[in-house]
């Protein structure tokens, strides 16, 4: 069984998910141009590629790991700090509506492979997932590395239960966001709570 913390990597994860940013966009931007089922293929690419990103996350802090216990613990902390800064950004975005532009039409193939690239280009990504992914494996678990590929790997696929549906009912999600970017803003400064909130809670019980 595995020894990780499921309801708060649940929680963090839709949180992080349902906050608009490039891959959200993405999506959206092709339903908008090519309709749903365009929409829903770009979901899927964008998903692909984090099992790319959860892969190559899977190396690396498994070789952490093998190198040094206390490395990796020293991971994880930093890791709680970037969740802090991450967090930190959210709260000082300005209001601002939701751009998304229309595109040329593209054939399904292109469109998942749209999504995949632009996912697995983005080394913000992969900086994100060596942070993220450790915090919700316990302290001592038997099988840490094996945890992090399956929560990588449950990420990736909350991703497309998210933004699959998003990428289906795109225009009328545009459009909501951008006759009220207040409610957009509060998306930011909420998320943004939540992720310094959990960061701060990782850092201090490891003092404890």
């Amino acid at each position: 069984m595995l020894e990780v913390s499921w309801l708060l990597f649940i929680v963090a994860s839709l949180v992080l998910i349902v906050t608009p940013g490039q891959d959200m966009v993405l999506v959206m931007s092709r339903s908008i141009a090519q309709g749903a089922s365009a929409g829903v293929a770009t979901a899927a690419g964008v998903s692909v590629g984090l099992v790319g990103h959860t892969a190559l996350a899977t190396l690396g802090l498994g070789a952490v790991l093998r190198a040094s216990e206390w490395l990796f613990v020293a991971l994880k902390l930093v890791g709680a700090a970037y969740l802090v800064y991450l967090g930190i950004a959210l709260l000082r975005t300005k209001t601002t509506a939701l751009v998304v532009q229309a595109s040329s039409k593209r054939s399904f193939a292109r469109l998942f492979a749209d999504g995949a690239l632009s996912n697995v280009s983005n080394p913000k990504i992969a900086i994100f997932y060596f942070a993220f992914l450790p915090q919700f494996v316990l302290p001592g678990a038997a099988h840490p590395t094996l945890s992090v590929f399956v929560l990588g790997l449950s990420f990736a696929g909350l991703t497309f239960l998210v933004k699959g549906p998003v990428g289906y009912s795109a225009g009328l999600l545009s459009g909501w966001l951008r006759s009220r970017p207040s409610a957009l803003t509060w998306l930011y400064r909420s998320s943004g709570a939540i992720l310094i909130g959990l960061g701060l809670r990782l850092v201090f019980e490891r003092r404890a």
